[in-house]
């Protein structure tokens, strides 16, 4: 019997961001700061995935790259929502949010990759 190698699907990873994302912003005090917070959180940290999957069905490559910049876009953002809730301690522990902005730098990292990747592939079919 054949050990089969488990898949990697980035779609998958980013929905569970989502879910973790939309957890953090669900324990956020219920005060003014804490709801507008959480909305905006809520906004930008469940918009990579989707954004991704609209990418899997670019048009072209620079549809996809400008799909996947959208994504990039939205996890730096999110990346600052959640380091605004670790300085200002709404969260507690803070230490809570740690794996959570882990997760949001190795993202980062992929899109910024991917990027280049793809302009690097563009530019050697033109």
């Amino acid at each position: 019997m054949s050990k089969l190698k488990p898949t990697y699907d980035l779609e998958d990873r980013l929905i569970d961001f989502a879910v973790r994302t939309i957890r953090i912003a669900e324990s956020l005090p219920k005060t003014k700061v804490g709801k507008h917070i959480a909305g905006q959180l809520i906004r930008c940290g469940t918009s990579p995935a989707p954004n991704y999957g609209e990418a899997q069905a670019a048009e072209s490559r620079p549809d996809f790259i400008h799909k996947i910049k959208v994504s990039l876009k939205e996890l730096r953002e999110t990346k600052v929502w959640l380091r605004m809730i670790v300085r200002a301690n709404l969260i507690k522990p803070a230490s809570k949010v740690a794996p959570l902005l882990q997760e949001n730098d190795e993202l980062i990292g992929i899109f910024v990759t991917s990027i280049k990747t793809a302009r690097e592939n563009r530019r050697k079919t033109l």
